[in-house]
Parts: C-alpha cells; sequence; structure tokens
C-alpha cells in the first residue's frame, strides 16, 4: 500500500511537470523521476569499514518547441523547483536549432499494458544483521586456506526504488524496484606470487542471493587456483571465455548494432542487417518481461512498449538496437532499446563448463580481461588478459600477463559452441562461448 501511494504521489509531481511546460509554451514535453533509498555496509579483516544509508531523488524534463530540444533536472520537488526546471529547459529549447529527427515517440508504439514482472522484493534488512552476514562471508573467505593472506573485504547492498515517466501524449507510469547484493575479495599468496580475486551474487529477491559462507568459499577457490601463474609464447590458439566474461563479446556485438553507432556510420556491422554475423547455430534474443529478471522492464526509457524478439536467428542479424532517434535518423522505427537490451540471452548448447574444456581440448581458458581494447568501427580487439592453459580437456596451469587479439567481426562468425553454464546476475545471459582461434601474445 505504501508503495502505491508513493507511485501515486510520484506520478502527480510528473503530470505537474508536464503541465507547467505545456503553459509555458512547449509543444511537447516528457519527464521521469526517480526516488531511491537503501543500505551498504562494507567489512574488512573483521571490522565494520563503512555503512551508508542511501536516500535520493532526481527529476528530469524535456520540452520541444516545434523540433527544438531543451532538458534539465533538479533534485528539488518543490512546486518552485518544478517550475524554475521547466522554465531553464525552455530558455534553452528557444535558443538551439531545429533537429529533424528530435521529438517525442510515435504514440501508437507507446506501451498500454503493464503486466506484473515481479520486479519488487524489499529487504528489510537492519544494520546489526547486515553486518554479520558481511562479516560471515568474509570469514568464510579469510579461513579457507592459510595461503589467504589479505581481504579486500565483503559487502553488502540492498536498494529499493521508485520510478515514474510521462509524456504529453498521455503516457504516465511508474514502478517499483528491488536490487540487493553480497561480494567479497581476497587476496593470496605462495612465494612471491600475489593474487587477488572475488565473488559475489545480486537478485531482485534476496532470497535468491548465494549463502555468505558460499560466496566466501568461491571468492577463495578462485583467488588460490590463480597462484603461480605464467605467461605463454606467442601463438594462435582456441580461446573459452568463461562465462561470467563471456557477456563482454555479446555487449560489444550490441554495441554495433545500436542505433549511435550506426548513423555515426562507427560499426563494423554497418548495413549487416539479414546477413550471417554468427555461425547458424546461433539465436539471440530480448526477453524483456522475464519475471523477476535483472533487466525486464514493460517499457523502454521513452515509454515504448518492450517485446520478446529475435536479434539474430539461425546466425542472420535480423533487428539492430533503436531508439527513437536513432530509428529516424536511420530512416526506420524504434526497436523499444532507448536505455540498451533487456535480458539479453544466446542459445546454448548441451555442455557445461568441464564439457566445453573437453571440446576446447587444447588452447586457453579466459577468466579475467584488462583494458578497453574494443574498436567498434573496425572491430579490432585486443584485451590484456588472464586465465588458464588447457591440454586435454584438462586445466593445466594459471596463466597472466599476455594478450588476446582477434577482429570482432571473425570472432563472432568463428564461435564453435556456447556452454550452459548460463550466468544469471547480469542483463546478458549466456554461457561460456568457445571462439575457434585467437592470437594470444605472451613472453
Amino acid at each position: 500500500m505504501q508503495n502505491q501511494e508513493e507511485q501515486t504521489a510520484i506520478k502527480d509531481i510528473v503530470q505537474d511537470l508536464l503541465d507547467e511546460a505545456k503553459k509555458q509554451g512547449a509543444s511537447a514535453a516528457e519527464a521521469g523521476l526517480s526516488q531511491e533509498n537503501g543500505l551498504s555496509v562494507s567489512v574488512r579483516l573483521g571490522d565494520v569499514e563503512t555503512i551508508e544509508h542511501h536516500c535520493s531523488q532526481g527529476l528530469g524534463v524535456t520540452v520541444y518547441f516545434g523540433q527544438r530540444k531543451g532538458s534539465a533536472s533538479t533534485t528539488d520537488l518543490s512546486p518552485a523547483s518544478i517550475k524554475e526546471t521547466v522554465s531553464a529547459a525552455c530558455s534553452i529549447a528557444r535558443y538551439t536549432s531545429e533537429d529533424e529527427f528530435s521529438g517525442l515517440p510515435d504514440k501508437e508504439l507507446l506501451a498500454t499494458e503493464f503486466p506484473d514482472l515481479d520486479l519488487n522484493h524489499p529487504w528489510h534488512l537492519g544494520t546489526d544483521k547486515a553486518i554479520e552476514l558481511a562479516l560471515e562471508c568474509e570469514e568464510a573467505a579469510r579461513t579457507f586456506h592459510a595461503e589467504i593472506t589479505n581481504s579486500e573485504g565483503a559487502s553488502i547492498n540492498t536498494h529499493q526504488g521508485n520510478h515514474v515517466m510521462g509524456n504529453s501524449l498521455g503516457f504516465l507510469h511508474g514502478y517499483t524496484t528491488t536490487r540487493h547484493s553480497l561480494s567479497c575479495s581476497v587476496l593470496a599468496q605462495r612465494g612471491d606470487s600475489m593474487q587477488r580475486d572475488y565473488w559475489y551474487s545480486v537478485a531482485r529477491n534476496a532470497v535468491n542471493l548465494e549463502a555468505p559462507k558460499e560466496i566466501g568459499k568461491k571468492a577463495a577457490e578462485r583467488v588460490l587456483r590463480r597462484l603461480e601463474g605464467r605467461s605463454l609464447s606467442t601463438r594462435q590458439c582456441p580461446v573459452l571465455y568463461s562465462a561470467e566474461i563471456a557477456s563482454g563479446l555479446l555487449a560489444s556485438f550490441i554495441g554495433a548494432i545500436s542505433g549511435g553507432n550506426l548513423y555515426r556510420k562507427s560499426s563494423f556491422l554497418l548495413d549487416a542487417l539479414d546477413t550471417q554475423v554468427f555461425p547458424e547455430f546461433i539465436r539471440i534474443s530480448e526477453q524483456p518481461h522475464l519475471k523477476g529478471a535483472l533487466g525486464s522492464a514493460a517499457y523502454d526509457g521513452e515509454g515504448i512498449a518492450t517485446k520478446a524478439r529475435d536479434i539474430v536467428s539461425d546466425g542472420i542479424l535480423r533487428s539492430y538496437v533503436l531508439s527513437t532517434y536513432s530509428a529516424r535518423k536511420l530512416g526506420l522505427q524504434s526497436t523499444g532499446n532507448a536505455g540498451g537490451v533487456r535480458n539479453l540471452s544466446i542459445s546454448t548448447g548441451n555442455l557445461d563448463l568441464k564439457g566445453m574444456l573437453k571440446q576446447l581440448d587444447t588452447g586457453l581458458l579466459v577468466t579475467e580481461l584488462m583494458g578497453q581494447g574494443v574498436n567498434i568501427l573496425t572491430g579490432d580487439y585486443s584485451r590484456g588478459a588472464a586465465g588458464f592453459w588447457v591440454e586435454n580437456g584438462e586445466i593445466q596451469y594459471p596463466v597472466e600477463e599476455i594478450t588476446i587479439a582477434g577482429n570482432l567481426k571473425d570472432m563472432l562468425k568463428n564461435i564453435i559452441a556456447v556452454g550452459n553454464d548460463i550466468d544469471y546476475r547480469g542483463n546478458v545471459r549466456t554461457g561460456s562461448i568457445l571462439v575457434e582461434r585467437m592470437s594470444i601474445a605472451g613472453e
């Protein structure tokens, strides 16, 4: 009931703002308001480091005078502040140049149905209990093995937010979301070799978080297996991306088919629609209405209805990722992706990580990437990496201080398999991904 009352109050503020924009002469307007609160606790070496209670709010408005646009924002929700914020946006719009592609989305694309996506699960977590859980997590990691020598700490976060958006086309809707997480990071040393690693769990509903002891144990196991890492000689070989970093490959692909890069002609997949960009067995879909998922939403950042769809099927690029503005620049229609994709999923095979290692046979398992060496314009890819050298399907030793390189266009087409060891902790859901061949620069 309290959430409903808060939503009603926020909607009234957004509607007042839209009405004020009309009074000040705007031909169209859109606005969004968020109110968020939460608790964050961090501990290190058995002591409490920080306790933070979060409470914030923000209101943003965009107005249009024909096809001239102005935006302003505020954290003060008083009537006087709302009037001043609208006035500031209108002043900006009056002095900007016209853009034939600007404006509100097409009314017929706006969401009219709002299914319950099960996104709101408050966690009534007191400070003392939060400290207890964080300490339990860190203790499990620190006491796991004598070679765990130090800790970067454990952190627990709980967050709830109310979000409302509306526009002068009559769209006005809001929803409440929660997000909870627990993480731990520790250091290990063996002789002169020292490493750090971590693990975390995140969910809309706290009951779906991994147990604190399990998170600490995984962080410890991960750091221990990295000790005494070696470099590799320069070579070419198959590369298996572990599930937790394989999402980065798909994120680079989405960047290349996103409207901004396409209309600026800065993508290696320019004019690739309806062409083969992956092997035939690959399907990549967007599933924005999954109940309780981290990326679920009934509408995008402009109020356009989201829907389940295939972006890639049979390895062929079927659709771009477009907002209203980028779609108009390209002479196309919005795909409901203002703010990005939601619950992106790739088809998986029948192999778990152990089976994927067997298919890799001899090559590199990558578990960590460093640097930003991805050129979306050319597809050139070069990242610092760490992981494990594999022979005959078995991990032989940890690897560090190497660089892996290739071209994304070739890498995507040369995916051999996708594992069923799916990482559900983010907006991109994928298992481990095996690429047929990449270059490795080492010693």
